[in-house]
This record gives C-alpha cells, structure tokens and sequence, in this order.
C-alpha cells in the first residue's frame, strides 16, 4: 500500500504551476504599512525575538494562507509585495524572522547555530566534502535539506548578475513517475541509504547516517533526497558504505525525472521574495549563477529552516521520526571549534 500511485495537491506537474500561480500571495499597501509600523515601533529589536515582539493583524491572513500551501496544498507558497527598496538589510532580516516566528520556530541549520542563514556563493568548492552546497555558485541538483524540518525558507536580499533560478519539483509526482515506470527502483528508493553528515555530525557521534528516500506514515508520504554530494562523498568513511550500483541508477533515475520537460517549475526571485517550502514532499535546485564584481550587489538569500509546533506536524516514519530527534533539540547540533 505505501508504494502505490499517490493523489493529492502535492502530486503536480511545473508546467501546471507556473500556469496557475495561485500558490503567490501577495501583500497589499495595508499590510506593508504594518510591517513597516512594527519595525519603527522598536528599531532597536534584536534576532532572535519572539512572534510577540512583532505581533501581526492584518498580515495575519497571509500567515494562514501560507500554513494552508504550504502544509495542505501544493507544498509551496511564495510571498510577493515587500518593497525592498524601502527597507535595510537588517530590517529584512527583521522581517523574515517575523514571518518565521509566526510560523512555528526557527532551528539551527549548521554546527555553527545560525538559525537565521546566509546563502551567498563564498568562493569554496563543492568538492570539498565538509562545504554546504549553498555556499557555492554552482548548478545544484534536486534536494531536501539536510535534517527533516517541516518548513524551508527563502528571503531575496539580493539578485545574481545573471542565472540562480529557483527550481522546484514535487516529490510525490515522482513517486509516481517511478512506480509506474521503475517499480524496481521505487522498492529500493524505500530502503535505507548511507548519507555524509559533511562534518556536521554531533560530537562524539560517527559522521555518517542512513534513510530511506521514500517512506510512509499514517498515509502520508515523505521523501528525503538531500543532495548526491552527500551520497557521494560517504565512503571516505569506508567502501562499505558506498552506494550501491541500483541505489546509485535509483537516484539518477529520480534526477532525470525531475529535469523532464514539464516536471518542474522555474522561479525568478525578485527582492524583497519571502518563498517558504514544505520539506517533506517538495525537492528544490538552482541554477548555475554569475555574480557581481561589486561585493554589495552580490546575490544574497536569507535562509530559515522552520519546525512547526506538534498539533501542525507530519507524522513520519521511525527512521525520519528518530532523525526529527535534532529538529526538536533546535535544530543541527552545535560543535565546538578547536
């Protein structure tokens, strides 16, 4: 029964969505002005805050609308209207953890515990197994991030000079692609696979950690395909953990399917963008992107990984409920550094 064809807002083609933009929600001049009152009620607020200390009313709807995507629509819902240009870096950061906040609670996303990120190419490669591949300029393939958080979020500071589309596929309607055309596949998707923890490991743990790609509980789908740099780099800790040659054709597979034509949805971010994903069912990529000289205009994304409160969460499977363990701790453990 887990492995048969699923049905549902999450099973959808890009082509449908970029047809049908009815997962945009779009601020109006009233609740600008809100956001925009809260911030000078307190210029001197300081991250983290709670939902509280920038408490919403009219852009209460927006929140609700956002949740209902999000959690019970397409899995996907961007946020469109903030005029950038009207607002500081560090008011927009002000901003997105606003929104964040009324979400559910922001999480630490690297051993470092930054719960309020920056993604931004730092000139490092992603052949180096201990970098993050969002610290990089390169094309990335379809992902989830790294621990099974309910929410990702994404804030445009700023563009690239030229390419960094956002692309979206859903994870569900690959599910399908593959059951019906590589059943084989799919049997071996629902198996556990070794991922590098790319030396964000807990202390004192092994560095390393296994997951099933796809997995079902109480009906409901989840699907875990963090970047094939993660795979790749994991027998560094010993051949034995090595893919296997059909888990190796099964993640291909996956990836061919999301580049079909049609498959998946392309964004153009435009400043001031709030876009907000749900983990479980939705794998996101980007492409390649060339930067400006001029280190103030480079691009610069502000990334939350949200969890939500109990009553609003996905069941998941032991596997994924143990790995949730960290989401619930706050996020990615930190390290201490020598």
């Amino acid at each position: 029964m887990a492995k048969e064809l699923r049905t549902g807002p999450t099973v959808w083609r890009g082509e449908e969505m970029e047809n049908d933009p009815g997962w945009i929600v779009h601020l109006n001049s009233d609740m600008v002005d809100e956001i925009e009152d809260r911030l000078r009620s307190n210029p001197h607020r300081e991250i983290p805050f709670d939902a509280s200390d920038f408490a919403f009313d009219r852009c209460r709807s927006v929140i609700e609308e956002v949740v209902s995507l999000v959690s019970h629509g397409p899995g996907i819902a961007l946020v469109r209207g903030l005029p950038r240009e009207r607002f500081t870096a560090g008011e927009c950061e002000q901003i997105y953890w606003a929104f964040g906040v009324h979400l559910g609670t922001p999480v630490r996303q690297n051993s470092v515990g930054d719960r309020l990120g920056h993604v931004r190419d730092t000139g490092r490669s992603i052949e180096d197994p201990n970098v993050r591949v969002y610290q990089t300029n390169v094309k990335l393939d379809y992902h989830a991030d790294q621990l099974p958080v309910d929410v990702l979020g994404l804030f445009c500071l700023r563009t690239a000079m030229r390419g960094g589309a956002s692309k979206l596929v859903s994870a569900t309607a690959i599910h399908n692609v593959v059951a019906l055309e590589r059943p084989d596949l799919l049997d071996v998707l629902y198996e556990p696979f070794n991922l590098d923890w790319r030396g964000e490991e807990p202390e004192g743990e092994q560095p390393w950690y296994r997951l099933p790609m796809y997995s079902v509980a109480d009906g409901h789908i989840a699907s875990r395909f963090t970047s094939l740099a993660y795979f790749r780099s994991v027998d560094r800790y010993g051949a034995e953990l090595a893919l296997r040659p059909e888990q190796a054709e099964a993640l291909e597979f996956v990836q061919s399917v999301a580049n079909r034509p049609g498959m998946a949805m392309s964004m153009a971010f435009e400043e001031g963008d709030m876009q907000f994903l749900n983990n479980h069912v939705m794998l996101h990529a980007r492409e390649a992107f060339e930067d400006h000289t001029d280190p103030e205009l480079r691009r610069h994304l502000l990334r939350m990984w949200v969890s939500y409160p109990p009553e609003r969460r996905q069941p998941l499977s032991p596997l994924l409920a143990e790995r949730y363990r960290y989401v619930e701790a706050g996020g990615m453990p930190i390290k201490t550094r020598g």
